[in-house]
């Protein structure tokens, strides 16, 4: 796990998402699920931010299937099972086990030498500061139960 903090975050958690160019599908699903501008105001937040690859690490055609208007519920179950409602940098999370996401489901996470895993996933690079929060990257989807 690598950590990536900027000097000063400037951008919010979807400008700096969008930046990286390795979330394009996330940002899509934010946007079919009208989540974008959530992600824009004051917050503080923490995404656990699934790249692009993770996506794909998901049964073909799903993703798809979840961008329709008629998915719009689900996939906003997912998307905000992916965010806690306060900024927990990787320092702070070897203190929990467990956290409440925005759509109300807890998280389980564990910290163990510097790896830390929520749920199944593994935090890949974490810190990445913003202006409204904190994004951790993560290698596969979170799929609330």
């Amino acid at each position: 796990m690598t950590t990536q903090a900027m000097p000063t975050a400037q951008l919010d958690i979807l400008e700096t998402a969008v930046s990286a160019g390795t979330f394009k599908t996330l940002a899509t699903a934010l946007e079919a699920a009208g989540l974008t501008d959530a992600l824009k105001g004051a917050g503080p937040f923490t995404v656990f931010a699934p790249t692009d690859g993770a996506f794909a690490k998901l049964p073909k055609g799903l993703v798809n299937i979840l961008l329709q208007p008629d998915s719009k519920d689900k996939l906003t179950a997912i998307l905000t099972y992916h965010v806690l409602p306060a900024r927990v940098t990787a320092a702070e999370i070897p203190h929990l086990s467990s956290a409440k996401t925005l759509n109300g489901e807890p998280l389980q996470i564990k910290a163990n030498q510097g790896h830390i895993q929520v749920n199944q996933s593994s935090v890949i690079s974490a810190d990445i500061l913003c202006s409204n929060g904190v994004i951790h990257v993560i290698d596969s989807v979170l799929i609330p139960e």
